[in-house]
């Protein structure tokens, strides 16, 4: 059996942040990207007090991956007078032609401003940001239209900002992931961890996969059992890991179950959306 907490070690975010705040007065609004099948999350809140009464769009990005109806609710809920909220997947395109008009309807003032001076071809500026491996840099390369800032599917890519023009009228600066430094909630980890936030390295990947048994098995059993071929499943998560492990062929001498393998293999599935369309989070368990 794993041990029984996820050992939580988030890297040290004191640089990150001290350039969000020293950059804030060079933008004019904030692009804050989520992970749609986390929305609550993967939402920090240390970049709402970084940013403070600054205009922001929330992207709930990785919309192919989620739960479609999930991520609809969530958008309603995150949508209100101050903030827009749009779905989008930024490997895919979707959603993407809805930002710059979202960006432009939050500025109109400072739009109507440029205007009246004769200013209409000026840049708005915008700064990207959002927890590690959501997708900032390959939202950037979408909307310029070429690799411009590094992305890969992994954390801890982007190092430094980086400003990156785009043909619409818009300048994007991209800040490297930020973690906050203490989380109160294990839940939010282990959900943070689901997700690719955090390197695998760092943490217990057997526990970590029984956690995600755990979250699929109360949220999405058909999807689990259909996709492992299970007949019925165990009521302890452990046991659903050797059970799928076995079903795999994962199994080492004696008999048991390779479990660290069949861990690395159950997540990545889940990350790749192989398992089915799955959002961790409902909007009515949130006030």
């Amino acid at each position: 059996m794993p041990s029984e907490h996820i050992q939580w070690f988030p890297g040290h975010m004191a640089k990150t942040r001290r350039l969000i705040s020293d950059n804030l007065k060079n933008v004019h609004i904030i692009i804050e990207v989520l992970d749609a099948r986390v929305p609550v999350s993967s939402r920090n809140p240390e970049l709402r007090k970084l940013t403070g009464q600054k205009p922001t769009i929330l992207l709930l990005n990785k919309a192919s991956l989620a739960d479609p109806q999930k991520s609809r609710e969530f958008v309603k809920r995150y949508t209100d007078a101050h903030t827009v909220c749009i779905l989008c997947d930024c490997v895919t395109g979707e959603g993407i032609n809805k930002l710059p008009d979202a960006i432009r309807k939050v500025l109109h003032e400072r739009v109507e401003r440029y205007e009246e001076k004769g200013m209409s071809g000026r840049h708005l500026r915008a700064m990207v940001v959002g927890v590690p491996n959501v997708g900032k840099s390959t939202l950037i390369n979408r909307m310029s239209g070429g690799v411009k800032a590094k992305a890969e599917n992994r954390p801890g890519v982007t190092r430094n900002k980086q400003w990156v023009t785009t043909k619409l009228g818009l300048d994007l600066l991209d800040m490297p992931g930020v973690l906050w430094p203490k989380f109160e909630d294990q839940t939010v980890a282990e959900r943070l961890a689901f997700t690719g936030a955090v390197k695998d390295g760092i943490l217990d990947i057997e526990l970590l996969a029984v956690r995600l048994i755990d979250n699929l098995k109360e949220s999405y059993p058909e999807l689990l059992m259909a996709r492992y071929n299970l007949a019925e499943l165990e009521e302890d998560s452990y046991d659903i890991l050797c059970a799928i492990g076995k079903k795999r062929g994962m199994v080492i001498r004696g008999g048991e179950t390779d479990t660290v393998r069949a861990s690395a293999m159950l997540l990545e599935e889940y990350r790749n959306c192989k398992i089915g369309r799955i959002s961790l989070e409902r909007v009515e368990n949130y006030a």
